[in-house]
């Protein structure tokens, strides 16, 4: 197993993290899922700050998708 940081669009967390696809569009959803298996990404977990709380920020390059707002994540993978 191997472990990054990288940003994830916070449009896609809900998603990601519990399953939750309300809200998204059948492109959103075969985005995400596309990158998690190109990527073979197990765990996906935002990074909180001391005030545990997380801090989104504007990225153009996200790691998938159109520039948008991220939060930093710890990603767990295996290659």
């Amino acid at each position: 197993m191997n472990r990054s940081i990288e940003a994830i669009p916070t449009w896609s967390l809900c998603y990601i993290i519990n399953g939750d696809a309300s809200g998204l569009t059948d492109e959103e959803i075969r985005m995400v899922d596309e990158a998690m298996r190109k990527n073979n990404i197990e765990i996906v977990s935002p990074r909180y700050n001391e005030d545990m709380c997380t801090e989104p920020y504007f990225s153009r390059y996200p790691f998938f998708g159109l520039p948008t707002e991220v939060e930093d994540c710890d990603i767990i993978y295996h290659e």
